[in-house]
């Protein structure tokens, strides 16, 4: 459905509360067609990408491990997409 979104299970070390909520929103983002929040879709916007972090963090936690890590790495976990972040947030 989304080429975006990358496998967390099997991570090392697991995947973070960041990468889950990344996940989520790109998913929430995906299904929705909300790319700029407004005031009338940034509340249930936001619950949405909460509830499905929350459902995502308990699924990683009970699912058994994988015996391969996934094969492509989390954009949080990209040294490019790190120090974009950092770029971002000195300004």
């Amino acid at each position: 459905m989304c080429r975006n979104i990358t496998t967390l299970r099997g991570l090392e070390p697991h995947a973070t509360d960041d990468e889950i909520e990344a996940a989520a929103r790109q998913y929430v983002r995906k299904v929705t067609g909300v790319q700029q929040l407004s005031d009338a879709t940034r509340e249930p916007f936001e619950r949405a990408v909460a509830q499905i972090a929350h459902i995502t963090a308990h699924l990683l936690d009970e699912l058994p491990e994988r015996r391969r890590p996934p094969a492509t790495v989390p954009p949080l976990r990209r040294p490019e997409v790190v120090e974009r972040l950092a770029a971002r947030g000195a300004d």
